[in-house]
């Protein structure tokens, strides 16, 4: 029987309500929440591992680089053929795809939480906890890269975002869907993939902020960003990748100090593309400098900044890293 290491970090699916509090807090240790999940011991043994007992806010980019080392030193050993992390769900897919950008294992690693407490009638921890496992150990799972497996759904962390604050279903892929399907005994694996992307290092750099625009929203809190010593700034744009022209100046200062701006979109699908031409547009902001993000959103292409920026302050070097796979 495989051996499954499974990791704990908190979240919804370690909280119970607090009747002092009036409110859900976590509280179960990995050792309770196995025990409400029957069957977990038919499917695979077991290692147990109680990394924290966070809700998902207080999760921070520090910490998922200490959980990337210690899955490394689990994914390493002969006798572990993937793992399986609980999570808090507000900040899940991010962490998902820190872990999909520092491992380079062909094991599996799912990452899985709840939308309900286990104070709440119908409880998603342990159904959501038995299809992680089942996936981990299903040999098509191999070489996925680090997944999200909520709700039956096994969809990639380069992919997937949480697009409900309540539903069930919340973790979808708007751009492509879901790798595959968890279907009672089965798991069903009906694409891979096109690219697995990896960033080689062991530092992430915090010091990165993210500006969202709007209409009329000028350049004040990007110059902010910058004089506060920003190492780093992510622009979620509008539509195609456009900002107001109120906001260029502030582009233009962080670019000229060799401040790294990459460019995603507030747009729940789509891609960034220096399409228009305009003050403000996409193709001004490239001709700048600024960086283009793909189809990522920007909590993920923050992510994927903390990391590049740790690796390299080549700003080339950094372009290539968001643009060399969708450019």
């Amino acid at each position: 029987m495989k051996r499954v290491a499974l990791v704990f970090t908190g979240g919804t699916i370690s909280m119970q309500t607090d009747p002092v509090v009036g409110a859900a807090i976590p509280v179960l240790s990995g050792e309770q929440i196995l025990a409400t999940v029957p069957g977990l011991e038919k499917l695979a043994e077991y290692e147990l591992v109680n990394f924290a007992r966070l809700p998902g806010p207080h999760m921070t980019p520090g910490l998922m680089l200490e959980l990337a080392e210690e899955l490394r030193r689990l994914l390493e050993r002969e006798d572990i053929c993937g793992a399986v992390v609980t999570h808090g769900t507000d900040t899940l897919e991010e962490t998902a795809y820190c872990l999909d950008l520092l491992l380079t294992s062909e094991k599996p690693v799912a990452l899985v939480g709840a939308m309900r407490s286990s104070s709440e009638p119908g409880w998603d921890g342990p159904p959501n906890l038995l299809a992680a496992v089942r996936t981990v150990v299903c040999e098509q799972a191999r070489g996925l890269g680090v997944v999200v497996v909520m709700n039956d759904e096994i969809n990639a962390a380069s992919e997937v975002t949480k697009t409900h604050t309540e539903a069930l279903g919340t973790f979808q892929s708007p751009n492509f869907g879901p790798l595959g399907i968890v279907d009672r005994d089965r798991v069903l694996i009906l694409r891979r993939p096109a690219f697995r992307e990896h960033i080689h290092t062991d530092t992430i750099d915090t010091h990165v902020d993210i500006i969202k625009m709007a209409a009329g929203v000028d350049d004040r809190l990007i110059n902010y960003a910058v004089e506060s010593g920003t190492h780093g700034l992510v622009i979620e744009a509008l539509g195609r990748g456009n900002i107001p022209s109120y906001a260029i100046p502030g582009v233009e200062n962080a670019v000229r100090r060799c401040i790294p701006v990459v460019v995603v979109s507030r747009c729940l699908r789509g891609r960034v593309l220096d399409t228009y031409g305009y003050t403000g547009g996409g193709h001004e902001l490239r001709q700048m400098g600024a960086i283009l993000g793909g189809h990522l959103p920007g909590q993920k292409a923050r992510i994927k900044l903390m990391l590049a920026l740790g690796l390299t302050k080549d700003i080339e070097r950094i372009r290539a890293i968001f643009e060399k796979n969708y450019y």
